[in-house]
């Protein structure tokens, strides 16, 4: 198994958003914040070469919304998805499977793209499969009002339409070395891939733990449906990080691949950062 760190770009959100009941005073040293209180964010994903397959979890917020959309959050930076595909040799039609953690505008944009000549949209992977779960998916197309606007039916019908997508059942892993865990709090049955890699365990984090500075206990977005839900499961994940030396790849963090913890007197902490090439 290899692999590789794909970057699209940065968005920007609230940062008040980001680091939910933290005082700013706290969080604006860990991610400063703009004049209009926006934080500059990562849409990291990953890109998993096991044999003839090559697997991508999430793919950020694609192209195909519209200006009013975008001015929202102010993306920046001059990494695509594309480009980094390319920096280590692949393209869009190697996709095998594209694997979406959750289906929130920033993690699974870049699945379905608009095509003028056609009139339509169109697969941005057309040879992938595409992966979720039966639960998230009723619950990202049937959104409460809270999510309604993270949850763009753009994003996610298409790919229903193509006959590409799939669900992963509880507790199914998609092959050997490629488990999942599954956690409620930040949205129903969010997915995060567990990868056996060079005899260790890395854990894509998605919105579990966004960042590095998350990494604290009560450091919990607003964004999460179920905040107190989060808290058990990260308390759990963090417990679980220490105890088998997992590696957390940052999703979001806008300076940070990858972190691993250590357990200290005043609780679970960073011990220190790395790149997920340095593995």
């Amino acid at each position: 198994m290899k692999l590789y760190t794909i970057d699209t770009g940065y968005f920007k959100l609230d940062g008040g958003a980001m680091f939910g009941v933290v005082p700013k005073s706290i969080w604006n040293k860990l991610n400063p914040a703009d004049e209009n209180n926006m934080c500059n964010w990562a849409m990291r994903c990953m890109l998993v070469e096991d044999g003839d397959r090559l697997v991508l979890i999430d793919n950020g917020i694609g192209d195909k919304q519209d200006a009013k959309f975008f001015s929202y959050y102010y993306l920046n930076g001059d990494q695509t998805l594309d480009k980094s595909l390319q920096k280590h040799g692949f393209n869009r039609n190697d996709i095998t499977d594209v694997f979406l953690t959750h289906l929130h505008f920033d993690h699974c944009g870049g699945s379905v793209q608009w095509n003028s000549k056609k009139d339509g949209f169109e697969l941005c992977f057309p040879k992938a499969n595409y992966w979720s779960n039966e639960n998230h998916w009723q619950w990202a197309t049937r959104p409460n009002a809270r999510e309604k606007a993270s949850f763009l039916k753009d994003n996610m019908l298409p790919i229903q339409e193509s006959g590409h997508l799939h669900f992963l059942k509880p507790g199914e892993n998609l092959f050997e070395g490629f488990e999942v865990l599954l956690v409620n709090g930040h949205t129903e049955s969010m997915m995060l891939p567990v990868l056996k890699y060079k005899n260790k365990k890395v854990v894509f984090c998605a919105d579990l733990i966004p960042s590095a500075g998350h990494v604290p206990l009560p450091y919990v977005m607003a964004y999460d449906t179920r905040p107190l839900i989060t808290l058990e499961e990260k308390a759990a994940f963090l417990t679980k990080a220490v105890k088998e030396n997992l590696t957390l790849f940052f999703e979001h963090d806008p300076v940070n691949e990858c972190g691993v913890l250590e357990s200290t007197e005043r609780g679970i902490k960073l011990k220190g950062t790395l790149r997920l090439e340095e593995l």
